[in-house]
């Protein structure tokens, strides 16, 4: 596969600043039609802004084209492959932004009655029956705006149920293979953290879970499928050591898109779960977002999730704030309803049948990257992965190329990078989730791309070691960009 013939379009965009000449301007405004006033006579002079010392002044083309420009420069999942792992950055259906925008839901305000809001009652009601029909678990709050705050908000339940038992407990054991936000949630929560090493098939060790797993331990947080793209094959061994001891299991459902109709969290043992439906339920994720973060519970926890809790009663819906023991409130108003309005449609279109598909198409197309490349990248545990594929550098360290030299040469056969360096289980770590919604049209040319970087390290090494060719900006220092940023622009500079 040869590199997009793409330099023609990378324009070297400077600042808006750079482009200002005095007296131009981006706007026209008719005639005033009532007596002109000075701002002073109006507000007060503690309200007035300074005025601004060389702010750009500049025509509506120079605006326009600027920042057009300035978003082509950007990678999309409109695009190409979109191949991060652990985010699952798939296709956002723009009929789920369509439903978003609907008036009389995006005009909705929060502090309407239930009266004149059953409408956007009924979708929270029916996503949460949803939700804890694919996570097999009893009840769930919708409130959480992403994934490590449902983290926080399940480690809150554990606690408060724990401390209502006579004991909240001291440490949660999370093993090395878990999201980097599952220690930060429980710390949050004043607990102190185990970490439990994989064991040689990528998984939970049950001999060390075994010695960790003790009275004072409150909960295991294990993110399933892990970080490996491996499945916990060993789950009910592991929730019946936990569960002895009276503690609890916590999963991260961050990579939901793989157990879909396939697996009920509920079922294995799982007592509280968070879901991402920015990353699972079609919605945009990360700089796209906001994110939602729903947790789902089994019947022990239920009555320490967040208020309100929407509440059916024959027709009507309505928000309960009565719940003795609940945690409290968690977030303003009820959550990002409209991100919870497009994982509902996504729901509603997929259907049962539909998410399943998805689920062995994401499996299926990970396998499908993973066989096509392991003799080519190491692959530290040569095993079927599910979602997402961890790969390494290993073989091209032998010609000094490493795992960053790809990734940017990569960018020059138009794909974005994938996750690198993590997990760091994994030395040089490379980290690719295609998802259910790329064809085998698009992943055999990103297995091309990665064909040819495997020639070229060891034949050419020194092209690598130059990429990107085709951006505007090669290699950046990364390092000096990350612990000196210039975050202020001086006119006088």
């Amino acid at each position: 596969m040869k590199p997009l013939s793409n330099t023609g379009l990378v324009i070297d965009e400077g600042l808006i600043f750079e482009r200002s000449i005095k007296g131009r301007k981006g706007y026209s405004l008719p005639e005033l039609d009532v007596p002109e006033k000075d701002i002073t006579e109006i507000l007060p002079k503690e309200s007035i802004r300074d005025e601004l010392r060389k702010f750009p002044e500049v025509s509506e083309v120079d605006v326009v084209r600027h920042y057009t420009r300035l978003s082509q420069l950007n990678f999309a999942v409109d695009m190409n492959l979109y191949p991060l792992g652990s985010c699952t950055m798939k296709y956002n259906p723009k009929i789920n932004e369509d439903a978003a925008r609907i008036n009389g839901f995006a005009r909705c305000h929060p502090f309407q009655g239930a009266e004149i809001s059953q409408g956007a009652l009924q979708i929270m009601y029916e996503l949460g029956r949803y939700l804890c029909i694919i996570t097999g678990l009893e009840d769930i709050t919708l409130q959480p705006a992403a994934g490590a705050h449902g983290e926080f908000t399940g480690m809150k339940m554990i606690h408060k149920c724990l401390e209502k038992r006579g004991n909240p407990r001291k440490f949660i054991i999370i093993p090395d293979s878990a999201h980097g936000t599952n220690p930060a949630s429980a710390s949050l929560c004043g607990y102190q953290i185990l970490q439990l090493k994989s064991d040689e098939r990528g998984c939970v060790d049950l001999k060390a879970l075994s010695d960790l797993m003790t009275d004072e331990v409150a909960a295991i947080m294990l993110t399933i499928p892990n970080t490996l793209g491996l499945f916990e094959e060993s789950i009910l061994e592991v929730v019946k050591i936990v569960h002895s001891k009276g503690g609890f299991v916590y999963m991260d459902g961050a990579n939901l898109n793989a157990l879909m109709g396939k697996v009920l969290p509920g079922s294995m043992g799982v007592d509280v779960l968070h879901i991402n439906l920015h990353k699972t339920f079609s919605t945009p994720h990360g700089g796209g977002g906001p994110g939602a973060g729903p947790v789902a519970v089994n019947q022990e926890l239920a009555p320490y999730l967040p208020v309100p809790k929407v509440k059916k009663d024959k027709d009507r819906y309505d928000l309960d704030f009565l719940i003795p023991d609940s945690i409290g409130k968690i977030h303003s108003f009820y959550g990002n309803f409209g991100v919870l309005l497009k994982a509902y449609s996504y729901i509603r279109t997929m259907g049962a049948i539909g998410l399943k598909k998805a689920s062995e198409t994401a499996v299926v197309n990970a396998n499908y990257i993973q066989a096509s490349l392991k003799e080519r990248f190491h692959l530290t545990y040569d095993r079927f992965c599910k979602h997402e594929s961890v790969l390494s550098d290993k073989f091209q360290k032998e010609n000094h190329i490493t795992t960053m030299d790809m990734v940017k040469r990569l960018i020059d056969f138009g794909f974005h990078p994938p996750v690198v360096y993590f997990p760091l289980i994994v030395p040089g770590a490379i980290m690719i989730e295609p998802t259910e919604s790329e064809s085998k049209q698009t992943l055999d040319d990103f297995i091309s791309a990665w064909l040819q970087i495997a020639d070229e390290a060891e034949n050419q090494p020194e092209l690598i070691k130059k990429a990107p060719h085709v951006t505007k900006h090669r290699r950046l220092d990364e390092t000096f960009a990350a612990r000196k940023p210039k975050l202020v622009w001086s006119p006088d500079k």
